[in-house]
């Protein structure tokens, strides 16, 4: 007997339906296309999304049995999301409650005040959580904003809010705004060998509560001004902290990874990568929003290099149909490019989504605060059609088609199984044939739908 071939779909209306097995058949006729086992690509190390306050409070809104049912389903082996890699904040970012940072101690070089106790009642029970279902979760980390006395402006914020943000005030003056292209953090020896060392007692701390932080990058969104907390840094000035960064993090058996970039422009972290003081430090480079248009060069120039994709663009708080599609190019593009991770960006948020910044943003799972009630979202199923079957280790396979079906992901996982991912867009059914070896799958792909195959060891 050939082996049985699992088959899911989702659509707008319906969403992981299981379907009648399928067999594998000789072909007949010209496949749609043709799965490369012969072309292994890049090793896939997971899938995640982030922790923030915004999300704990979320799901703390939910009955402690709801609670553990969602984290349950993202987090456990073989049950739903199987997330195995997540991203997690050092101070404040656009989704906390507020601005803050472990030490707001004007000139604190000795970090004499240093504490994490801020995160006790959010981010580490977030994490402590997602841990009791995942064990082996890897965590990685990046601040949004230094402590403000390290900063020219000495404010958390870099831009003022724009008129379509009403009622938002971030207190930022305008004599404190910053620019794209310049440094707001000081640049002075001192202040660089506090800020690493400001990172390595972050990462003790977290240690210290049974919290193991494996990788950490110096900045995210190193180029964006935004109304939230945030801090922009010119390639020669992150060059320079990372020359104190790296020995900190290596002393603590930390990586260090460039980012995260979210221009499409690799020469903003060929800087550091062309030092060699401090590319002997770099293991990896995080790439999100426009730096999609940047992973394909750095995956040119530095193959030996991880990529990340470090946050999927976040959407606008509809959780819609339409933005579920467009989530699917993303993952598409990120994958396909050479990226080894990938992570959603909010787990959880309450209806409309909106941050202390007012931003409405999607998420995994939206929490109505009034019934205390939650919803899966259609990102969340996508995600789980690629996460859910594709294991840590896998490798991406090319595939090709000679006929126009480009619209597919393919990959090999450690037990030799096969997993098939691919969309049709269309509004009506599309028949496909998929050759893998010698053998083809006959499918009729439902109208408008995300289906994944997986073909057991061959």
């Amino acid at each position: 007997m050939p082996p049985a071939i699992q088959w899911i779909v989702t659509t707008q209306t319906a969403p992981w339906q299981a379907q009648p097995e399928l067999t594998m058949q000789s072909p007949t006729s010209m496949p749609g296309v043709f799965v490369r086992l012969d072309m292994p690509q890049q090793t896939i190390q997971g899938f995640g999304a982030c922790f923030n306050e915004l999300g704990w409070d979320a799901l703390n809104d939910l009955s402690a049995a709801d609670r553990a049912s969602i984290m349950h389903e993202l987090f456990a082996p073989g049950v739903g999301a199987n997330f195995t890699i997540c991203r997690m904040p050092i101070g404040a970012n656009d989704f906390s409650r507020d601005w803050y940072s472990y030490t707001e101690t004007p000139g604190d070089f000795d970090l004499a005040d240093f504490t994490i106790a801020h995160d006790h009642d959010t981010l580490i029970p977030f994490i402590k959580t997602a841990l009791q279902y995942q064990p082996g979760l890897q965590l990685w980390a990046s601040p949004w904003s230094p402590p403000t006395w390290m900063k020219h402006n000495q404010h958390y914020a870099a831009a003022l809010p724009s008129p379509l943000q009403v009622g938002i005030d971030n207190g930022l003056r305008a004599d404190q705004v910053g620019a794209e292209g310049s440094d707001m953090f000081i640049q002075d020896a001192r202040y660089y060998a506090a800020y690493a060392r400001y990172f390595g007692r972050f990462i003790d701390a977290y240690r210290e509560q049974g919290i193991d932080i494996g990788m950490v990058m110096p900045q995210n969104e190193f180029n964006s001004p935004q109304v939230f907390p945030s801090c922009t840094w010119t390639p020669t000035g992150l060059a320079r902290f990372l020359a104190y960064l790296g020995p900190e993090m290596a002393a603590r058996a930390v990586d260090v990874f460039i980012g995260t970039l979210e221009r499409g422009n690799d020469a903003l972290i060929d800087v550091s990568l062309r030092d060699p003081s401090v590319r002997r430090y770099i293991k990896g480079a995080g790439f999100q929003w426009a730096g999609k248009g940047a992973i394909a060069a750095i995956q040119r120039s530095h193959p030996e290099l991880v990529l990340y994709q470090t946050e999927q663009e976040c959407g606008d708080g509809r959780n819609d149909w339409r933005y579920c599609r467009y989530a699917w190019s993303l993952l598409k593009h990120f994958l396909s490019h050479g990226t080894h991770a990938y992570q959603y960006w909010n787990i959880a948020l309450r209806h409309g989504g909106i941050s202390r910044w007012g931003w409405a943003q999607n998420s995994l799972v939206t929490v109505d605060q009034a019934t205390r009630t939650f919803t899966y979202n259609h990102e969340y199923y996508l995600i789980k059609h690629v996460s859910h079957f594709v294991q840590p280790g896998a490798h991406r396979v090319t595939t090709m088609s000679y006929t126009g079906y480009e619209n597919q992901l393919a990959f090999v996982n450690p037990d030799g199984s096969i997993v098939i991912v691919i969309h049709n867009d269309m509004h009506e059914p599309m028949p496909v044939g998929i050759m893998i070896g010698a053998q083809v799958i006959n499918i009729t792909l439902p109208a408008d739908s995300f289906s994944t195959i997986v073909v057991p060891k061959m």
